[in-house]
């Protein structure tokens, strides 16, 4: 996959995609990530990429002629789906990344001040979209939560394929708890099942556990969910525990 981000920061992405599982993934050459200037697209010597709002307003508009300008250029080169990072777009999810994460190319619109010109969004732009319910100072940061989301959905960029599977959203429930050595530490154990080496009684506590956090932290998600009969029978059995302690 090959995204490329258009923004008026490029500094911002340096250790964000150079780092972890993205500098890994793009050294091996599974994903190729660019980082576009829009000011380098700017008209005249003091490299303006504002103006003042028609009709009056608070605030600075991104330029419809440099940021078409900056698209229309990146396009030659990728001409993968434009997605503009804005709190108006919907809001962003395990699906929505699954769905980006079958693109063989992305470009990625950061907006600034108090946003872009509308008609941009009208002639150039594929899909918006918001990381949620509140307002950042630009697209920078939501691009780069966009941009791990999906890099890790590709295959091969996580090593092993079950992580990604087995993550939470993913299959609609929350992850279960994980656990590693030492076996005890400051008095605290690993559940003895993990211990076992039985595979099937682990799989079992595995989805029991996540039904449990699920119900606890994100009951929404249970509701969506169609449960089959081991999930039910899973669930009754959480109740049950829950209003025995009295919860």
């Amino acid at each position: 996959m090959r995204i490329d981000v258009l923004t008026l920061f490029p500094e911002m992405f340096g250790a964000a995609i150079g780092s972890s599982i993205l500098g890994r993934a793009q050294a091996a050459g599974l994903l190729t990530i660019r980082v576009w200037n829009i000011r380098d697209f700017a008209f005249d010597k003091h490299r303006t990429v504002d103006d003042i709002p028609y009709g009056g307003g608070a605030g600075m508009v991104m330029k419809p002629d440099v940021v078409v300008a900056c698209i229309e250029h990146v396009k030659t080169i990728n001409p993968g789906k434009v997605v503009y990072l804005t709190p108006q777009g919907a809001v962003f999810n395990q699906t929505k990344a699954q769905s980006l994460a079958q693109e063989a190319n992305l470009v990625l619109l950061c907006g600034h001040y108090e946003g872009i010109d509308q008609r941009i969004r009208d002639g150039w732009i594929d899909d918006e979209i918001s990381i949620g319910d509140y307002v950042l100072t630009g697209g920078e940061l939501p691009a780069m939560v966009v941009i791990d989301a999906v890099a890790r959905l590709i295959p091969g960029v996580l090593g092993d394929e079950t992580s990604a599977q087995e993550e939470s959203f993913v299959n609609g429930l929350l992850e279960y708890p994980h656990y590693t050595r030492p076996a005890e530490f400051r008095g605290r154990g690993v559940p003895p099942v993990l211990l076992s080496g039985h595979h099937e009684q682990i799989r079992k506590w595995r989805l029991k556990e996540a039904l449990r956090m699920t119900l606890a932290r994100r009951p929404d998600l249970l509701e969506k969910r169609q449960l089959n009969a081991e999930e039910q029978q899973l669930l009754r059995e959480i109740l049950t525990e829950d209003c025995n302690e009295g919860r």
